[in-house]
């Protein structure tokens, strides 16, 4: 009676129901491999299933109505002594999930991404190397990245100092990262209006990091080549004078 109920559903649901079940169990067995509850959770799982499929074969061959409820009620016993022989076990996923780990893998990647810039342009303005970094937030700036090279690498200090070496491909223009991905080099920003800045007349990378700040939400690093010094530009308005302290508390709290 019971596998010709199966037999009823469609194969894709039963097929979805499978792999729920199966990355539910290798799930725990991951999370449990190492500890002294792993091999008592395998032999729990396989006295389940054969206990399962021989209560199932009988029932549906015999009346055998008691033994389904026997079954049941043994279900929630196991249920009741898998949370106290498992209780370590379940403490620590209980912290695990309070401790928000995907938001603290966020957190983390944020934090190491902002290190990995911020070492860059300290190098890059120290050698008084010009650069400019894009750095894309919610408006996606997909026309820009079309007149770059795209990268699709990993944010690392050396490789934003290579890119940005005098006489490489990739050095003239920005770089544009996306997460902790540079997606695109060479990419050629929209230029502002030449307004100044204090009286000085603006270079073509400050003018740029304006003009792309502007008309998105993006974060732009500028480091000059004439002077070194780091400036940040946002909404249109450009900061400079930033030291390594100061422009990584910024954008820790800017890209949050």
């Amino acid at each position: 009676m019971y596998f010709t109920r199966v037999a009823d559903y469609p194969l894709w649901i039963i097929a979805i129901e499978l792999i729920l079940i199966g990355l539910v169990v290798y799930w725990i067995v991951d999370f449990l491999e190492g500890t002294r509850g792993e091999r008592l959770f395998r032999a729990v799982i396989f006295i389940l299933i054969v206990g399962f499929l021989v209560l199932k074969l009988l029932v549906g061959q015999f009346p055998f109505e008691r033994l389904q409820y026997l079954y049941n009620g043994f279900l929630i016993g196991v249920l009741i002594i898998a949370v106290a022989a498992f209780q370590p076990e379940v403490r620590r996923a209980l912290m695990r999930i309070g401790q928000s780990h995907i938001w603290s893998s966020a957190s983390q990647q944020l934090s190491r991404t902002v290190e990995e810039m911020v070492a860059a342009v300290t190098v890059l303005s120290e050698a008084r190397i010009g650069a400019i970094i894009v750095i894309e937030k919610r408006v996606a700036l997909g026309e820009f990245l079309e007149t770059g090279v795209r990268i699709d690498a990993k944010v690392t200090s050396e490789l934003l100092k290579t890119i940005f070496q005098p006489g490489t491909a990739l050095h003239d223009m920005a770089v544009v990262i996306r997460g902790d991905r540079i997606i695109a080099a060479r990419v050629q920003l929209p230029l502002a209006e030449d307004g100044g800045f204090g009286g000085a007349s603006l270079g073509s990378r400050h003018r740029a990091a304006i003009g792309i700040t502007t008309g998105s939400d993006a974060i732009c690093l500028v480091v000059s080549e004439e002077t070194g010094i780091i400036s940040v530009a946002e909404n249109g308005k450009l900061t400079r004078n930033m030291d390594e302290a100061t422009l990584k508390k910024h954008l820790s709290s800017v890209l949050s």
